[in-house]
């Protein structure tokens, strides 16, 4: 159990490092979270600092949730260990220590972290995420169906276990809550979309 608690702490520690914030705060002498949607993930930080900074974001939150999830591994094994890592790393992202916890809606850390432990449901529910964003052009809408369709397509999947069925529930939900003015603008048309030439833009 000592392990349990443990993955969980360094998961979390790991999660609370805010790569958005971080960067913006090297190259741009500011705090993504004081512009934009105030959001430290990387859909904000394609917005405001464009294509380049926005990868490497998405590529540095993923890491961390990987790593967390290689850590749960190592300290108790088998799935139990790398959900927990997981489950660590998305909170610490949605609630970093060293920032404020005021950090990202976890969607990215999430991806990454998935990944790894359930690869074929994750790639399912980001194929649901893409279709989704494809269709509608909102981030937001790709996100929360990933979020209601992963943990589906896990529980449907996955020999019951009580810790490692929570653990995906409680993401998902948690995904869903984050999202929870966006659901808000959506309902009145006031969600912004994403313009696909953003991709094609140089920032600074």
């Amino acid at each position: 159990m000592l392990n349990h608690i443990l993955t969980l702490i360094i998961g979390y520690l790991l999660g609370s490092i805010s790569s958005g914030v971080l960067l913006s705060r090297a190259f741009a002498h500011s705090d993504i979270r004081k512009q934009g949607s105030g959001n430290s993930g990387t859909t904000n930080m394609l917005r405001v600092m464009g294509r380049k900074m926005a990868l490497i974001t998405l590529a540095c939150d993923m890491l961390k949730g990987i790593v967390a999830v290689f850590i749960g591994r190592w300290l108790v094994g088998g799935t139990q260990g790398e959900i927990l890592g997981a489950l660590g790393a998305i909170l610490g992202h949605n609630f970093p220590v060293f920032f404020g916890f005021k950090g990202g809606k976890g969607i990215a850390t999430s991806f990454g972290c998935l990944l790894i432990v359930f690869p074929p449901q994750t790639l399912a529910a980001f194929a649901v995420f893409l279709i989704l964003f494809l269709v509608t052009h909102y981030v937001s809408v790709g996100s929360i169906g990933a979020a209601v369709t992963l943990p589906i397509f896990v529980l449907l999947t996955t020999e019951y276990d009580p810790i490692i069925w929570t653990a995906v529930v409680f993401v998902g939900l948690l995904a869903i809550a984050r999202h929870s003015q966006n659901i808000v603008r959506l309902m009145h048309h006031t969600e912004n979309k994403i313009d696909f030439s953003v991709f094609k833009e140089k920032k600074q």
